[in-house]
């Protein structure tokens, strides 16, 4: 007996049918959320509303180009030895601080004292007298 050519589409129903939308939603773009309005009997009739509906979205809420983290990007932006790479941000950085090329800060000389240390932060009191 010959193969049909064409075979007869299977309709699915309950959780079938619910698998099938949000497959044919994923594949097309679309969430999980938009699965639920997708309308068919099968696979094939899925899959063509998907396409359709994303088409329709796509066409009716355009993405608006939204300004970019960070500023423009010009065209000095990563050249070799430009402003704006991260070697120049570092070198800036280390300017800026005081921080020698490994990233230490030069050693301070100690503090000499000639007088005596007390420690600042002690209260003076008052004396009583002895008789």
């Amino acid at each position: 007996m010959p193969e049909d050519v064409n075979p007869i589409p299977v309709p699915l129903t309950g959780p079938v049918l619910e698998l099938a939308k949000v497959r044919a939603a994923l594949a097309a773009g679309l969430t999980v959320d938009h699965a639920v309005r997708l309308q068919g009997a099968d696979e094939a009739a899925l899959t063509a509303d998907a396409v359709a509906f994303a088409a329709e979205l796509s066409a009716a809420n355009p993405v608006p180009q939204g300004p970019r983290a960070g500023g423009s990007r010009g065209a000095d932006v990563g050249a070799e030895g430009a402003r704006g790479t991260v070697g120049a941000g570092v070198a800036a950085y280390r300017e800026k601080h005081g921080l020698a090329e490994n990233g230490q800060r030069p050693p301070v000389a100690p503090r000499v004292s000639t007088g005596r240390i007390t420690n600042p932060y002690v209260e003076r009191g008052y004396e009583t007298e002895h008789n």
